[in-house]
Parts: structure tokens; sequence; C-alpha cells
């Protein structure tokens, strides 16, 4: 029987000798689907012909993202639910992204992260070879580095992990290599820098109770929305004292997903790449950004380090571009204003 394999899609001839043909619409299960990146990642699948599959605890995600497939409730570490699912769905391919991810939370509440972050992804990967799945695609974090000892970083970056979030990451990743080794899995791992902006037409954004990534805090602070923004740190050594980051745009980082999970499909090997610009900004330079974009200028004021932070974190992508065909369309400038869009015409609760 002859099949002819197209993105998302497998397209074989009818039995009894018809040359007509069908199509199966690949399923993707997205754990974690109704979360930030994960709801633009369901957007991108679908526009590209998958079915996505929300598994979602609702915890930090929210039902309204979820809008481009159904949404399964769940947690990721109750194996007979997860068993449920994939029973149910029947998934090709597996995207997870629910992991707690606050730097700052994983060194107060250490214990948290590792029931989530660990046993939560080890419990879903179990379920995912029982019901025969070989194909997942791991959300990570150039957090697995730590400190770094060149910038930009490329995947032969030494892996030391100075926070208990960037080490269940890169427990996971640890296992990710040995379930491949010796049970057959192929996974994709990917190593995020920061993501940021929201979908262009506002239909979702970044939003998480409690807030604490940069670029939504400035714009709500821009909006009076809260009193100012406060950056942590000052005497950094960087070209103005303050931390460096790689700002990717969130639907560079879908993208990414979605060419994932076709590698994977074609039969790609398991592997591990970065997904950032290249290209480091500090929070003095993101906040004139902001600014400008907004054309409102708000109180910044100049705190004490945080705990766990890193000075500069810029990735080296040249092992995504060669892998998946993969390089990052948006600007800063695009970043800033998808995310302002989607801020200022947005009444979700601030925290």
């Amino acid at each position: 029987m002859l099949a002819i394999v197209t993105v998302g899609y497998i397209v074989a001839p009818r039995i009894l000798g018809s040359f007509e043909s069908f199509m199966v619409q690949k399923k993707v299960l997205v754990v974690g689907g109704a979360g930030y990146i994960g709801s633009h990642t369901c957007l991108v699948l679908n526009e590209r012909g998958y079915q996505p599959i929300v598994f979602d605890n609702l915890s930090n995600g929210h039902s309204e993202f979820v809008r481009w497939g159904p949404l399964e409730e769940g947690d990721i570490r109750h194996r007979a639910r997860l068993d449920e699912v994939f029973a149910t769905h029947k998934p090709d391919a597996v995207l997870h992204f629910a992991a707690l991810i606050e730097v700052g939370e994983s060194v107060k509440n250490p214990v948290a992260f590792y029931d989530n972050n660990v046993i939560g992804a080890l419990t879903l990967l179990s379920a995912a070879m029982d019901a025969g799945v070989q194909n997942f695609v791991f959300s990570s974090t150039c957090a697995t580095y730590g400190l770094p000892q060149q910038v930009p970083m490329d995947e032969s970056h030494g892996q030391a992990p100075i926070n208990p979030y960037g080490r269940t990451k890169f427990i996971i990743e640890q296992a990710l290599k040995d379930y491949g080794q010796y049970k057959g899995l192929r996974s994709v791992m990917l190593r995020y820098f920061n993501a940021a902006g929201a979908d262009f037409e506002g239909r979702i954004g970044e939003w998480h109770q409690p807030e604490t990534h940069a670029i939504p805090l400035a714009i709500d602070a821009a909006l009076g929305r809260r009193q100012g923004f406060k950056v942590f740190g000052s005497n950094y050594d960087t070209r103005d004292g303050t931390c460096v980051r790689d700002y990717i745009h969130v639907l560079d980082l879908a993208d990414a997903h979605v060419r994932a999970v076709d590698y994977l499909l074609a039969g790609g090997e398991t592997v591990e790449l970065n997904l950032g610009t290249g290209t480091g900004t500090t929070v003095k330079e993101l906040l004139a950004a902001i600014s400008t974009v907004s054309g409102k200028p708000f109180p910044v004021e100049y705190v004490d380090r945080r705990e766990g932070d890193s000075t500069s974190l810029v990735a080296n992508n040249d092992k995504a571009k060669a892998v998946l065909g993969w390089e990052p369309r948006y600007s800063l400038d695009d970043i800033i204003r998808s995310a302002w869009n989607w801020h200022s015409r947005s009444n979700h609760p601030i925290t």
C-alpha cells in the first residue's frame, strides 16, 4: 500500500484498487496547552494542519486560550487520567509545556518544582510510551546551562544549573536521552531563552498569575495598572549594569515546536536545540523600547539582585537552523508591539 506523507497528514489510497484518497489528520497532545507558549503553539499547529488536543489542569493556564482543539482537564501526575486521554485521542506526538517556571519561586519552594517538573514529567513519559507514542517534544530552558562560560551559548555549553528550576529541567533532559538510547523514544529538547510577545491578532497573549515577567510588568506600569517597575540589580558586568537577555517572540517559539513535530514524524533522532535570536538586550534597553512603543514613560526603581539570576543569557541558534530549518522572524519591536496590543486591550486580572 502506497503512503504519501505530507505536513500534518497521511494521504493513502483507498483499498479495493481505488485511486481515491482520504486524509487522516495527525493529532498532537499539547500538555499545558492552555498556557502562554502552549496556546500559541496550538494556534500554529492548527494553521499547519494538525489537530491539537490540550491537556491542562488550568492551574496556570486559561480555558479561554483553548481555541483550536478540545480541552481535556487533568494533571500530569495522575497516571490514570493520562491513560484515559491517550486511549481516547491516540496522539501521534506529545508536546510537553506543563511545568512550573519561575526561578525565584523554585528557590523558595523546590519541593513543588520537583513534584511537578520531575515526577509529573516522568509520569507523562511513561504514559506516552505505554500508549505507543514515540515522538516527544520537551519544553526545556537555557537555565540548564547555569552561569554562561561564553556568550552566545551553543548546545555544547556545559550544563550546571544554579537553581531548582533549571535542575528539574536538566533531569528530564537526561531521562529523555536515556529513554531514547534504551527504549526507542525520540525527542526534541528545546532550550528556550526569554519568551515574549503575543499573537498579532490579539486573540491570546501572556497572562500569568502572579505576573513576574519583565515585558508584561513594564507594560502594566506604562498602563498605570501597577506602581512602576523594579530592576533587580544595576551592577552586573554588562554594558549598562543590568542583566542581558535574549527575547524571542512566542510565535517564533511556536513555529519551532511545530517544526520539531514535523522532524520527529519524519524519523528525526533525539536532539537538543537552543531557541533564541542570538541578540542580547539589557533591561534598561528593554524598558526604553517599551516607553517608545507605548509613548508612556513610567517610574523605574533599582533594587538588589535576585538570587539565581545570571548576568547574560544569549543563544547561539545555528543548530536549530540546521536541524529544523528554523529561523526567528520577529524583532524586539515586533515583540513589544504585539505585547502592547494584547495587554492594552485585555481585561484579565492584574496580580
